[in-house]
């Protein structure tokens, strides 16, 4: 494992010194707040909210200022791409099969004990109503296993520039993007999980939320902006019926 991380540091800066100069040049606003709540060392697992393709970066951003990379639980097709593929695994985030995951669970409980941070989007899709859909107790419970902070997270911006059902935006410039972390929770062995799980929910919807009212913009009527707002994205059951349909579609 030490041998696995060590190797993994020879991609994931030259990554992430990549991804600042694009910022650079397509001019982001970043604003982030409470990065202090990610620990400098020992393990953590770090739970954003997801909507879009580009969260796991964003998200990863929002670590750096306590100097650590964040390993993402990701779907296994991300890493059968023919570009992104390697750059994924050659930084060791960790391919999830959502229809085995007992094994990614046991790849990050290792990893966690080994002092990394795993970052969960514990929505598992991306939400089209831009709001925190019912969230998965996997991060929770290796928070558990580990006895290491649970760490909420609250992004806003990137659904411009590459989402669900909608065209890319990449070349779009000086798009503000919004990253907050909140207090961690230290979950523990015997707590109650339906509690936990709803205080997560109840977290990252507040950092999300306040990320949302705070935005350097906020047209009305546009389609990333959720309906409660204002804007024309699906309701959250309008959204849940596209996700159910696009399941089934799946099947067949």
């Amino acid at each position: 494992m030490r041998y696995l991380l060590h190797m993994a540091e020879i991609v994931y800066p030259p990554v992430i010194a990549t991804a600042r100069t694009l910022f650079r040049i397509m001019d982001y606003r970043f604003h982030m707040e409470g990065t202090e709540h990610i620990p400098r060392s020992g393990g953590a697992v770090l739970v954003s909210n997801h909507i879009s393709y580009l969260d796991f970066i964003f998200a990863g951003l929002g670590a750096l200022p306590s100097k650590r990379l964040v390993r993402f639980m990701a779907k296994e097709e991300v890493f059968k791409h023919r570009i992104s593929g390697p750059l994924m695994r050659g930084m060791h985030h960790i391919p999830v099969d959502r229809g085995a995951g007992a094994g990614s669970y046991a790849t990050a409980l290792r990893m966690l004990k080994a002092g990394e941070v795993i970052g969960v989007f514990a929505e598992a899709t991306i939400s089209r109503s831009f709001t925190v859909k019912d969230i998965k107790n996997g991060a929770i419970r290796m928070a558990q296993a580990t006895k290491v902070p649970l760490i909420p997270m609250a992004l806003w911006g990137s659904q411009r520039l590459w989402t669900k059902g909608r065209p890319k935006q990449l070349t779009q410039r000086h798009v503000p993007i919004t990253i907050l972390v909140g207090e961690p929770l230290h979950p523990k062995r015997g707590d109650d999980m339906g509690e936990l799980t709803s205080e997560l929910h109840t977290r990252v919807s507040g950092l999300l939320d306040r990320a949302q009212r705070t935005y350097p913009e906020i047209p009305q009527g546009v389609w990333w902006q959720p309906a409660h707002l204002g804007g024309t994205a699906p309701t959250p059951e309008e959204a849940a019926a596209m996700d159910a349909a696009e399941a089934e579609r799946r099947k067949d």
